[in-house]
């Protein structure tokens, strides 16, 4: 006959056994930066469609990018003919621009950095900053559920953003972003971003689909991806002040 010190002993490590084991610890700069990069790889390759809508005019843009990590990246009109050639080259913080109409390089200055990029809804900015998010913010998970996740993102004191709080929307399975809302500095909702159309490309799963909405004005930027490829060998010479002026 066993002995009640014993008896009780059993009855803790069965108890043990019946409570679900702690998960572990979300390792949110992790994930926010799976999803920031989500585009990326070691290096890709794409082509878009950007559709702009703005209270006074619409246009399409054909775009062909390259991006290499975080820090490099390249994009240039296809078409329509009358902008086709026109570039932008990233390279870590700095953003240059291609007009071949009048064939001048221009480097954009810190005061320009919030300007439209390719007159869309998105900035130079956001070319620069959007991939070091995981850096410039501390994160605290508001949600979570058999879907995913909602995370809310604030600046570090001394990070040169423009946004006071981002919220992201994350979807477990397949591991996406849905939404992400940008605030500013009163913690008013200014713009959001939405993410569908999901398809797997290789080993991982893209939205094909971007919709930019700024919150206060009826317009939009929609990129659609008509084809993106990772893991490429891209030439050095590709993401250079130089390489802006290939037709």
């Amino acid at each position: 006959m066993l002995s009640p010190a014993i008896k009780y002993t059993l009855f803790l490590l069965l108890l043990s056994l019946a409570l679900p084991s702690p998960s572990p610890a979300l390792d949110l700069p992790a994930l926010i930066r799976e999803v920031e990069t989500r585009y990326q790889g070691v290096s890709s390759h794409a082509l878009v469609t950007m559709e702009i809508e703005t209270a006074h005019w619409k246009r399409t843009l054909r775009l062909e990018s390259w991006s290499e990590g975080r820090d490099r990246f390249l994009a240039r009109i296809l078409e329509p003919a009358k902008e086709k050639g026109v570039a932008t080259l990233k390279i870590e913080n700095e953003v240059w621009n291609y007009l071949p109409k009048v064939d001048r390089v221009m480097k954009i200055p810190p005061s320009m950095m919030g300007g439209a990029w390719m007159g869309s809804h998105l900035t130079n900015d956001d070319l620069v900053k959007a991939n070091r998010i995981d850096e410039d913010y501390t994160f605290e998970l508001l949600e979570e559920d058999d879907a995913g996740w909602l995370i809310k993102a604030l600046p570090r004191p001394d990070a040169p953003v423009v946004w006071g709080k981002l919220v992201y929307r994350i979807n477990r399975t397949p591991l996406v972003p849905v939404q992400i809302s940008y605030f500013d500095e009163e913690m008013i909702e200014i713009r959001q971003i939405h993410f569908d159309q999901v398809e797997q490309v290789g080993d991982r799963w893209i939205p094909m689909r971007m919709l930019v909405k700024p919150l206060e004005k009826a317009e939009q930027t929609l990129l659609l991806y008509q084809n993106i490829e990772f893991d490429l060998s891209l030439p050095q010479r590709l993401f250079s002040v130089r390489s802006l002026k290939r037709k």
